[in-house]
Protein backbone atom coordinates (compact mmCIF):
# COMPACT_ATOMS: atom_id res chain seq x y z
CA UNK A 1 0.00 0.00 0.00
CA UNK A 2 2.51 2.21 0.84
CA UNK A 3 4.66 1.63 -2.46
CA UNK A 4 1.35 2.71 -4.42
CA UNK A 5 0.94 5.86 -2.45
CA UNK A 6 4.56 6.53 -3.01
CA UNK A 7 4.38 6.29 -6.82
CA UNK A 8 0.97 8.14 -6.82
CA UNK A 9 2.74 11.06 -4.95
CA UNK A 10 5.57 11.01 -7.64
CA UNK A 11 2.94 10.70 -10.51
CA UNK A 12 1.33 13.96 -8.98
CA UNK A 13 4.58 16.05 -8.79
CA UNK A 14 5.39 14.79 -12.30
CA UNK A 15 2.06 16.40 -13.78
CA UNK A 16 2.53 19.63 -11.31
CA UNK A 17 5.91 20.10 -12.74
CA UNK A 18 4.25 19.83 -16.33
CA UNK A 19 1.52 22.54 -15.37
CA UNK A 20 3.38 24.91 -13.87
CA UNK A 21 5.51 26.18 -17.01
CA UNK A 22 2.10 25.81 -19.04
CA UNK A 23 0.27 28.38 -16.80
CA UNK A 24 3.49 30.78 -16.47
CA UNK A 25 3.44 30.32 -20.30
CA UNK A 26 -0.18 31.56 -20.37
CA UNK A 27 0.81 34.75 -17.94
CA UNK A 28 3.45 35.73 -20.16
CA UNK A 29 2.69 39.45 -21.12
CA UNK A 30 1.89 40.03 -25.16
CA UNK A 31 3.58 43.28 -25.06
CA UNK A 32 6.19 43.28 -28.01
CA UNK A 33 9.16 44.97 -28.13
CA UNK A 34 7.95 46.38 -31.37
CA UNK A 35 5.47 48.01 -29.12
CA UNK A 36 8.10 49.41 -26.53
CA UNK A 37 10.20 51.06 -29.47
CA UNK A 38 6.76 52.44 -30.50
CA UNK A 39 6.22 53.93 -27.01
CA UNK A 40 9.58 55.11 -26.41
CA UNK A 41 9.79 57.24 -29.76
CA UNK A 42 7.16 59.63 -28.27
CA UNK A 43 8.48 58.72 -24.77
CA UNK A 44 11.37 60.74 -25.97
CA UNK A 45 9.68 63.93 -26.76
CA UNK A 46 8.42 64.16 -23.08
CA UNK A 47 8.16 67.88 -21.63
CA UNK A 48 7.94 69.10 -25.11
CA UNK A 49 4.90 70.78 -27.19
CA UNK A 50 4.52 70.54 -30.82
CA UNK A 51 2.28 72.37 -33.53
CA UNK A 52 0.02 70.52 -35.80
CA UNK A 53 -2.29 70.59 -38.85
CA UNK A 54 -5.71 68.88 -40.12
CA UNK A 55 -4.51 67.06 -43.35
CA UNK A 56 -7.70 65.09 -43.56
CA UNK A 57 -11.26 65.41 -42.56
CA UNK A 58 -14.65 66.63 -43.45
CA UNK A 59 -17.14 69.06 -41.75
CA UNK A 60 -17.62 67.20 -38.91
CA UNK A 61 -14.06 68.70 -38.13
CA UNK A 62 -15.07 72.09 -38.12
CA UNK A 63 -14.31 72.68 -34.80
CA UNK A 64 -10.78 72.13 -36.14
CA UNK A 65 -10.78 74.48 -38.93
CA UNK A 66 -8.70 77.82 -38.27
CA UNK A 67 -7.61 77.26 -34.48
CA UNK A 68 -4.12 76.31 -33.30
CA UNK A 69 -3.67 72.59 -32.81
CA UNK A 70 -0.99 71.66 -30.04
CA UNK A 71 -0.27 68.13 -28.50
CA UNK A 72 2.27 68.37 -25.05
CA UNK A 73 3.78 65.04 -24.06
CA UNK A 74 3.62 66.46 -21.07
CA UNK A 75 3.55 63.37 -18.20
CA UNK A 76 5.42 60.35 -18.87
CA UNK A 77 6.46 57.03 -16.95
CA UNK A 78 7.52 53.66 -17.91
CA UNK A 79 4.40 52.53 -18.11
CA UNK A 80 2.04 55.78 -19.49
CA UNK A 81 2.01 58.98 -21.41
CA UNK A 82 -0.18 61.58 -20.72
CA UNK A 83 -0.22 63.91 -24.03
CA UNK A 84 -3.07 66.90 -23.95
CA UNK A 85 -4.19 67.64 -27.28
CA UNK A 86 -5.48 71.89 -27.11
CA UNK A 87 -7.61 73.05 -30.01
CA UNK A 88 -7.34 76.93 -29.83
CA UNK A 89 -8.50 77.76 -26.23
CA UNK A 90 -10.21 74.00 -25.77
CA UNK A 91 -7.82 72.34 -22.88
CA UNK A 92 -10.07 69.63 -22.47
CA UNK A 93 -8.26 67.10 -24.02
CA UNK A 94 -5.88 64.41 -22.95
CA UNK A 95 -4.73 61.24 -25.09
CA UNK A 96 -3.61 58.98 -22.24
CA UNK A 97 -1.57 56.06 -24.01
CA UNK A 98 -0.79 53.08 -21.38
CA UNK A 99 1.49 49.99 -21.42
CA UNK A 100 -0.43 46.43 -20.63
CA UNK A 101 -0.21 42.77 -20.87
CA UNK A 102 -1.78 43.07 -23.87
CA UNK A 103 -0.23 45.97 -25.71
CA UNK A 104 -0.85 49.25 -25.87
CA UNK A 105 -4.28 50.93 -24.48
CA UNK A 106 -5.75 54.19 -26.20
CA UNK A 107 -7.79 56.48 -23.92
CA UNK A 108 -9.18 60.03 -24.32
CA UNK A 109 -9.45 61.85 -21.13
CA UNK A 110 -12.06 64.74 -21.81
CA UNK A 111 -12.91 67.14 -18.97
CA UNK A 112 -14.80 70.43 -18.65
CA UNK A 113 -13.67 73.66 -17.46
CA UNK A 114 -13.55 73.19 -14.70
CA UNK A 115 -12.14 69.53 -14.57
CA UNK A 116 -15.21 67.37 -14.06
CA UNK A 117 -14.84 64.52 -16.43
CA UNK A 118 -17.32 64.85 -19.43
CA UNK A 119 -20.17 62.11 -20.12
CA UNK A 120 -17.72 61.09 -22.87
CA UNK A 121 -14.75 60.38 -21.39
CA UNK A 122 -11.34 57.63 -21.28
CA UNK A 123 -13.07 56.26 -24.08
CA UNK A 124 -10.46 54.33 -27.12
CA UNK A 125 -9.31 50.81 -27.50
CA UNK A 126 -6.07 48.99 -27.09
CA UNK A 127 -4.23 47.47 -30.06
CA UNK A 128 -4.96 44.31 -31.11
CA UNK A 129 -1.90 43.05 -33.04
CA UNK A 130 1.86 43.95 -32.99
CA UNK A 131 1.49 46.88 -35.30
CA UNK A 132 4.67 48.64 -36.48
CA UNK A 133 7.37 50.75 -34.59
CA UNK A 134 5.99 53.45 -36.36
CA UNK A 135 2.38 53.22 -36.30
CA UNK A 136 -0.27 51.65 -33.91
CA UNK A 137 -3.99 51.41 -34.12
CA UNK A 138 -6.57 50.74 -31.42
CA UNK A 139 -10.09 49.59 -32.41
CA UNK A 140 -12.69 50.31 -30.12
CA UNK A 141 -13.55 48.51 -27.07
CA UNK A 142 -16.94 47.05 -25.43
CA UNK A 143 -16.61 49.77 -22.54
CA UNK A 144 -16.84 52.62 -25.30
CA UNK A 145 -19.42 51.08 -27.52
CA UNK A 146 -21.43 51.32 -24.29
CA UNK A 147 -20.31 54.73 -23.63
CA UNK A 148 -21.11 55.71 -27.26
CA UNK A 149 -24.62 53.78 -27.63
CA UNK A 150 -25.66 55.56 -23.90
CA UNK A 151 -24.85 58.78 -25.22
CA UNK A 152 -26.56 58.77 -28.52
CA UNK A 153 -23.35 58.53 -30.56
CA UNK A 154 -23.69 55.56 -32.26
CA UNK A 155 -22.12 56.71 -35.22
CA UNK A 156 -18.84 56.31 -32.90
CA UNK A 157 -19.37 52.45 -32.21
CA UNK A 158 -16.71 50.80 -35.01
CA UNK A 159 -14.42 53.73 -34.32
CA UNK A 160 -10.72 53.00 -34.80
CA UNK A 161 -8.01 55.24 -33.83
CA UNK A 162 -3.95 55.18 -35.34
CA UNK A 163 -0.70 57.11 -34.04
CA UNK A 164 1.95 56.76 -36.54
CA UNK A 165 5.28 58.69 -35.59
CA UNK A 166 8.82 59.31 -37.43
CA UNK A 167 11.81 61.51 -36.62
CA UNK A 168 9.69 63.95 -38.10
CA UNK A 169 5.98 63.56 -37.55
CA UNK A 170 3.46 62.30 -34.67
CA UNK A 171 0.07 61.70 -36.13
CA UNK A 172 -3.43 61.17 -34.75
CA UNK A 173 -5.70 59.57 -36.77
CA UNK A 174 -9.47 58.52 -36.57
CA UNK A 175 -11.03 55.81 -38.99
CA UNK A 176 -14.34 54.83 -39.52
CA UNK A 177 -17.20 54.09 -42.52
CA UNK A 178 -17.10 57.70 -43.61
CA UNK A 179 -14.68 59.61 -41.66
CA UNK A 180 -11.10 59.86 -41.78
CA UNK A 181 -9.79 62.72 -39.70
CA UNK A 182 -6.47 62.86 -39.04
CA UNK A 183 -3.61 65.35 -37.80
CA UNK A 184 -0.26 66.25 -38.06
CA UNK A 185 2.34 67.36 -36.22
CA UNK A 186 5.62 68.69 -37.12
CA UNK A 187 8.17 67.02 -34.11
CA UNK A 188 11.27 69.06 -35.88
CA UNK A 189 9.82 72.68 -34.52
CA UNK A 190 9.21 72.52 -31.00
CA UNK A 191 6.75 75.20 -29.45
CA UNK A 192 5.79 77.35 -26.71
CA UNK A 193 4.01 74.70 -23.53
CA UNK A 194 0.43 75.29 -23.74
CA UNK A 195 -1.54 75.60 -20.42
CA UNK A 196 -2.51 72.68 -17.88
CA UNK A 197 -5.12 70.94 -19.60
CA UNK A 198 -8.42 70.97 -17.71
CA UNK A 199 -8.57 68.58 -14.54
CA UNK A 200 -5.10 68.05 -14.25
CA UNK A 201 -2.27 69.57 -11.93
Amino acid sequence: MKSRIALQSLALASLSSIALPSIAAQAEPLFTETQHTFFAQIAVHCGQAFAGKVVSGDTADSAFSGKSLVMHVRECSDTELKIPFHVGDDHSRTWVLTKTQQGLKLKHDHRHQDGSEDAVTMYGGDTMNDGTVLKQSFPIDRESIDNFVKNGLTQSITNVWHMEITPTTFSYQLTRENRDFKVDFDLTQPVALPPKPWGHE
